[in-house]
């Protein structure tokens, strides 16, 4: 196998940004390492994402018993022009589909 073909196969259509949101949403209470083996990246790195989207809005963090428990706010709009006109809601929406649909 060249090593073309092996960078064509290594990348995905989705951030790990994306991926991690994805896990919170079908998941209120994951742990970060929950998380980090479900998109394959860091507990550290899962910890950056989410404090990143703590400080956008998206993601709300309370304390349940000596977890993290997490509230996201699906109505707020993608943030790229191209995807801006759709929430992030309708979003995991798609997604979702797609995840039930292949279960």
């Amino acid at each position: 196998m060249s090593n073309d073909k092996k960078k064509v196969e290594n990348w995905t259509f989705f951030s790990n940004n994306v991926h991690v949101l994805v896990c919170l949403t079908h998941k209120p209470q994951p742990t970060t390492r929950e998380i980090a083996i479900q998109v394959g990246i860091t507990e550290r790195a899962v910890q950056r994402i989410v404090t990143r989207l703590i400080s956008a809005g998206v993601v709300t963090v309370r304390k349940v018993g000596r977890r993290n428990g997490y509230e996201l706010d699906l109505n707020q709009r993608l943030r790229h022009p191209l995807e801006s006109h759709k929430t992030i809601g309708e979003f995991i929406q798609l997604i979702d589909k797609g995840y039930k649909a292949a279960k």
